[in-house]
C-alpha cells in the first residue's frame, strides 16, 4: 500500500476531495491505479479521457 493511500482515501470518501483530485494522485505517484479503482470503484485513466480512449470535459 502506498504511503499517502489513507490520507488520499480517507478525503475522498468524507468530500473533501474529488475524482479528479485522486486521479492526479496517480499521475503524482501518490497511489497507485489499482489503488485508485479501491477507493473510487472506477478504472484509472489519465485526466481527460474516458475507459474507452475518448476526450471528456471536467465539469470542475
Amino acid at each position: 500500500m502506498s504511503d499517502k493511500y489513507s490520507v488520499v482515501k480517507k478525503y475522498y470518501r468524507t468530500g473533501l476531495w474529488s475524482i479528479e483530485r485522486v486521479r492526479n494522485s496517480v499521475a503524482k505517484s501518490w497511489i497507485t491505479a489499482e489503488e485508485f479503482k479501491e477507493i473510487t470503484g472506477e478504472e484509472y485513466t489519465s485526466a481527460g479521457k474516458s475507459t474507452d480512449g475518448t476526450l471528456t470535459q471536467s465539469l470542475e
